[in-house]
């Protein structure tokens, strides 16, 4: 069987709790699920958002500008990355954290050869910074490293179980897609991710799978389309 490279897309708030932005506890119990994840002999790439500490695209009436406040928020991914990379590192595995915005006294900067070149030594690879360009998020981020490294899924973790019709916190009869393409997604406006992740994803045909985190640990069935939504 072929070796499946997949790139995981972590949502920020996933590093946060009620008293800290970032849960050094919650980096931890993440980064046992994916040690777990990375037992299943895949390669792995990862890339956190920064939500849990700044939120790019929430700032509006303060009239702050969004070039600087995007900026903000790709040093939280940053922020994010290092406390899963130690996390990680602290159990055993090997990882590299390859930052979009050079910091080369805290992480490698991104190039893709150097990128496939600690996956085909086995590490986990996470990247930060977003694309180190303000006015794209992190999942435009997750696309485009996803493409850049040839990834045959991408996984996004999040808090609900998959892609529904309507907000799932505040209908109740909302239903949620098993499959759908990514043309009806961006259609219907379904906001799980933006619409120029979601075109970046079906221009380069890499399948898209969102699911709730507390599944990470059933890689086969995610895969199998047994868990979560599959946009394809």
């Amino acid at each position: 069987m072929t070796k499946k490279r997949i790139l995981l897309k972590l949502t920020g708030e996933l590093f946060g709790d009620e008293s800290r932005a970032v849960s050094l506890l919650k980096a931890k119990e993440i980064a046992e699920k994916i040690v777990k994840l990375k037992e299943k002999d895949i390669d792995l790439a990862i890339v956190i958002g920064g939500g849990n500490i700044f939120r790019g695209r929430e700032v509006g009436a303060e009239k702050f500008d969004r070039a600087v406040a995007d900026n903000m928020g790709m040093l939280a991914t940053i922020i994010n990355g290092l406390s899963l990379q130690e996390s990680i590192e602290g159990m055993g595995v090997e990882t590299r954290m390859l930052t979009a915005i050079e910091m080369p006294k805290v992480a490698e900067p991104f190039f893709r050869r150097k990128a496939l070149s600690h996956l085909k030594k086995n590490r986990i690879v996470i990247f930060s910074g977003g694309t180190g360009n303000p006015f794209f998020t992190t999942d435009t981020a997750a696309v485009l490293r996803a493409c850049e490294i040839n990834a045959d899924f991408i996984l996004k973790a999040t808090d609900v179980d998959g892609i529904y019709d309507k907000d799932p916190d505040k209908h109740k009869e909302a239903k949620m897609f098993k499959t759908i393409s990514f043309s009806e997604v961006i259609s219907k406006n379904l906001k799980v991710m933006d619409s120029t992740a979601f075109t970046l994803c079906r221009d380069n045909n890499i399948p898209l799978i969102v699911f709730n985190v507390k599944y990470l640990d059933k890689i086969d069935d995610i895969l199998k389309n047994k868990i979560g939504t599959l946009v394809k």
